[in-house]
């Protein structure tokens, strides 16, 4: 058998997409286990750039092939697969024609390969081309009203690469030890596609990954420190992988982890060692364990849909639906009943969801029977802005010419 060169990372790319589209699983599963035996860097990141652009632009891609057959194709027919595959290669990654057919055929055994090459080659003299920012699919639009025509334009193009910093004073100095621009103290942004570990500053802990609206919660809680310089004491409720209690720890807090993943707490544990911070880390589920101690604050990045992180899981785009939405608000409303009670008289409570579903944010907002502490302009990045209600709200289309942001919601409270 020929070794075509870049052919591992198709296969592997087609079966991202299988597990995604056909079985339900996130883009992050899928990688694991398509990419199994892929030792180059190089190659993974091809499969899931190729993954990731094909779900990005699924509906215009499906409809551009649509166009070049007599009969529709199956939705899950390889033929169908591999053409997206090819398609998101030269219309997306630059991949000249004769390569992407070198390395789109092969997936194909047999009559799909004259079909899937016929198909390719009209579209290719037709000189296809996709729009601007891509086309939603139509239950996803009708849930985002207003707000998908600008939230589709974010995500056109992958996300850049946000780092939170340990000490806010260095920010100047690490934007210019690494290249990037900040949005606001303590953040670096630099262009995606570097391996991290080889970045400066990794080894000795100087920042860890984390998108600019991923730390606007814990920016809303202020500094760590009380009056007499003591550390007041946060529970982050949830809190896996941990870039949140590495941020509170960072600005002086007293920090309680709880979230019931053991695996994903390892990721907080591996961080605090690199950084040198440090936090009490609970493996607990949050609807039945009780806290030992009152907590000046509790910070509830609750499980969500994760609709806000399409730009870098487009798999969200056509995972998620009503009925997982309305399975994870039910819990959410469990988890704040939980946090209000624990919150003792003077205490502030932060509530946040990376989701774009008014179900997770606004809705679970107005069910909280504490006193409301309005997010106000002058704390937030230039560009953003509290909403009327005194909420934030962010969403992909924001900051765009900076780079964007992952979408949000976020709301504050005292008892």
């Amino acid at each position: 058998m020929v070794d075509i060169s870049g052919l591992p990372a198709r296969r592997a790319a087609m079966r991202m997409l299988d597990a995604v589209l056909r079985r339900g699983e996130t883009l992050d599963l899928a990688e694991r286990a398509a990419t199994k035996g892929i030792h180059s860097f190089a190659d993974r990141a091809l499969a899931r750039a190729i993954a990731s652009e094909v779900l990005r632009w699924l509906v215009d891609l499906d409809a551009m092939i649509d166009s070049a057959t007599q009969r529709n194709l199956p939705e899950d027919a390889k033929p169908r697969v591999a053409l997206r595959i090819m398609l998101a290669q030269w219309l997306r990654l630059d991949t000249p024609p004769h390569a992407v057919i070198a390395t789109g055929l092969p997936l194909l055994t047999g009559g799909p390969r004259r079909l899937a090459h016929g198909v390719f080659s009209t579209l290719v003299k037709r000189g296809s081309f996709l729009p601007e920012a891509p086309t939603l699919p139509a239950n996803v639009a009708a849930r985002w009203g207003e707000r998908s025509a600008a939230i589709a334009a974010g995500l056109a193009i992958p996300p850049p690469l946000d780092l939170s910093l340990r000490d806010i004073g260095e920010t100047e100095h690490w934007a210019n030890e690494l290249g990037g621009t900040s949005l606001a103290p303590g953040h670096v942004r630099l262009p995606r596609g570097v391996p991290v570990e080889q970045l400066p500053g990794f080894e000795k802990g100087a920042w860890w990954v984390q998108d600019l609206a991923a730390s606007l919660p814990v920016r809303l809680l202020g500094p760590g420190k009380g009056a007499n310089g003591e550390a007041k004491r946060v529970l982050d409720l949830c809190a896996a992988p941990g870039g949140k209690s590495l941020q509170l720890a960072a600005a002086g807090w007293s920090v309680t982890a709880l979230d019931s993943s053991e695996k994903r707490l390892e990721l907080l544990r591996g961080n605090l060692q690199r950084t040198g911070l440090t936090a009490e880390i609970i493996t607990g589920n949050a609807m039945a364990w009780e806290p030992a101690k009152q907590f000046n604050a509790i910070l509830l990045d609750a499980p969500c849909s994760a609709t806000g992180t399409c730009r870098r899981h487009p798999d969200v785009i056509h995972r998620i639906g009503e009925r997982q939405i309305a399975e994870l608000a039910e819990l959410q409303a469990g988890l704040l009943a939980r946090a209000t009670e624990w919150l003792p008289a003077g205490g502030t409570l932060v509530y946040a969801v990376c989701s774009l579903e008014r179900e997770e944010g606004e809705a679970q907002a107005k069910k909280v029977e504490l006193a409301p502490v309005p997010i106000t302009q002058d704390e937030l990045p230039e560009g953003l802005a509290p909403t009327p209600e005194g909420y934030l709200r962010t969403d992909p289309g924001m900051l765009a010419d900076a780079g964007g942001l992952d979408g949000f919601f976020i709301a504050r409270w005292r008892r």
